[in-house]
């Protein structure tokens, strides 16, 4: 399947279990991998035939700097379902969520999750 990514897209988010967490907030990335056919807007070169990129990370955006959540699972969760409930031709996508600074001990880069939905027929 055809596939449209955005890629380390950067947000500010008020996410996690920890009170100073959700008064204080702190940065997430997110990567988006889309599954669509895109046959026929490469033959069109018509964005009416795709997903716009635009759309998605506004779309993500929403999300992230909205309602806070306790889990990351969760953020990425409420992304997959406004993605499909917002283009139509998405038949699937992989959504990672990760928090860089998450307030717990020990030396690592992020800590993350990925999920993989599909549409529901």
């Amino acid at each position: 399947m055809d596939k449209i990514m955005l890629n380390q897209m950067e947000f500010y988010g008020f996410h996690g279990l920890y009170p100073e967490e959700n008064k204080l907030g702190q940065r997430f990335y997110v990567n988006t991998e889309l599954m669509l056919d895109l046959t026929k807007s490469a033959t069109t070169d018509d964005m009416k035939d795709s997903i716009d990129y635009g759309e998605v990370y506004e779309c993500v955006k929403g999300v992230v700097e909205g309602s806070p959540k306790n889990l990351i699972e969760a953020v990425a969760e409420d992304i997959s379902v406004e993605l499909f409930q917002r283009f139509t031709q998405l038949q699937a996508c992989t959504i990672r969520v990760i928090k860089p600074d998450p307030p717990i001990p020990g030396h690592y880069q992020s800590v993350g999750v990925e999920i993989f939905r599909e549409r529901k027929q």
